[in-house]
């Protein structure tokens, strides 16, 4: 058994953060586990029946300096009297797990959860996001517990490590862990009642709210006035990823929806792209007019042999990587695909006086209520159909040399 260590106070015990093991003193053989992920946890180390077994005291801070030297004494005691105190509190555990039959750890409820819901993810990426950060974050705190033990200063726990410092990877945990919750108290696994992991009335007040602790950060995007020199490049590029990149800016679209294109979504004689509600991420029919050049990438494309209008090996979606590597080799490292987006956004709303819900609209953005109601209704297909006609002529035209005409501006006769 260790010898007796200078015993520390509440704040020196605070205080310790690197990963190891330290005896904080007061009770021989009681220290502070620090794991590599940050979180910390009490253990008492004891020799019974000549063997050293560590045993689990509680989770720090949840469990205090005090606490956790009392319930060390407790357990020198029963070592004494000959109980074994790990073997009696596996006892305890076993019991407790027997009364509660129809309940479940979080690290089973949250692989039952995934397992209900992704189905209705879009991509395989879902899952594996919800898996690791459960895992990486969550698990290590209250994986083993029975989702009726977890309170709200295990979800702070869990939290607030990360809140300040990866505040997009802690929001998204958050609301995770609060489904995981919310799931069991549906399923019977805990009692209906508040969910420790809500964030209005709950955590809300107990963690700043993310917009003042972090800044959005956007897709570094290529600035418009370079788009006809990119453009000029782009097409001397070989390979399905530059063709493309190449569509997917003249659309405007995201990469998700350029790679799943099939030829059956496309009517080319009305120069229409009909995107269904399921590849879309706000589950919304989306239908894009098809500028002439637009139309030009796509006639290049159907000599292919696939139902995929810019396939990948074996005839196989393409990965989500293709495009990307196409910007890189022209030598663009610091831009993203997502990016050119913005490019359009900016393009439209600098350069031409189409209306705000038109460029929106043609984004497959979100207009607010009664504009978007409005909007809605007529689908501003024609005018889009010019915005990305000119969109196209904008970048396929030497800058000063430009001849578009914005939807609102006069066109002189000649």
């Amino acid at each position: 058994m260790p010898k007796l260590a200078k015993e520390l106070s509440a704040l020196a015990v605070k205080n310790l953060n690197s990963p190891g093991v330290w005896f904080v003193g007061g009770v021989p053989g009681l220290a502070l586990q620090v794991k590599n992920s940050g979180t910390r946890s009490w253990i008492y180390r004891v020799v019974i029946g000549g063997r050293r077994r560590d045993m689990g005291i509680g989770p720090y801070p949840a469990v205090g300096v005090a606490e956790a030297r009392k319930k060390a004494i407790d357990a020198r005691n029963l070592v004494r009297q000959g109980v074994d105190p790990i073997q009696q509190q596996q006892a305890a555990l076993s019991a407790l797990r027997a009364k509660s039959a129809s309940s479940r750890t979080f690290k089973e409820v949250a692989r039952e959860y995934i397992a209900a819901h992704e189905a209705s993810w879009r991509n395989s990426k879902s899952n594996t996001a919800w898996t690791n950060t459960l895992a990486t974050y969550a698990q290590p705190v209250i994986g083993d517990l029975l989702v009726t033990d977890i309170t709200k200063a295990h979800v702070l726990e869990i939290l607030r490590p990360i809140w300040k410092t990866t505040t997009v990877t802690a929001l998204r945990l958050r609301g995770r862990i609060e489904s995981v919750l919310a799931y069991s108290m549906q399923a019977g696994y805990m009692p209906e009642g508040l969910n420790p992991a809500r964030w209005k009335g709950g955590l809300d007040q107990l963690l700043p709210k993310a917009s003042q602790v972090s800044q959005v950060t956007h897709h570094a995007a290529l600035p418009y006035q370079d788009g006809y020199r990119f453009l000029r490049q782009l097409a001397t590029a070989d390979g399905i990823g530059a063709r493309a990149l190449e569509f997917c800016i003249l659309t405007g679209t995201r990469t998700s929806e350029v790679r799943g294109a099939t030829w059956n979504e496309f009517d080319l004689e009305q120069r229409v792209w009909n995107i269904p509600a399921s590849r879309m991420k706000g589950k919304k029919d989306h239908q894009i007019p098809l500028s002439k050049r637009a139309l030009k990438v796509l006639k290049k494309q159907q000599a292919l042999d696939s139902d995929y209008v810019f396939p990948g090996r074996n005839g196989q979606m393409m990965s989500d990587g293709t495009m990307r590597k196409a910007l890189r080799s022209l030598g663009y490292a610091d831009i993203q695909v997502h990016g050119f987006r913005s490019t359009f956004r900016d393009w439209a709303a600098e350069t031409t006086q189409y209306p705000f819900e038109v460029a929106e609209m043609a984004l497959a953005h979100t207009i607010g209520n009664k504009a978007e109601a409005s909007y809605r209704r007529g689908n501003l297909l024609a005018k889009r159909f010019a915005m990305m006609e000119d969109w196209a002529t904008y970048l396929s035209t030497e800058p000063g040399l430009a001849t578009v005409h914005p939807i609102s501006a006069k066109v002189k006769k000649s």
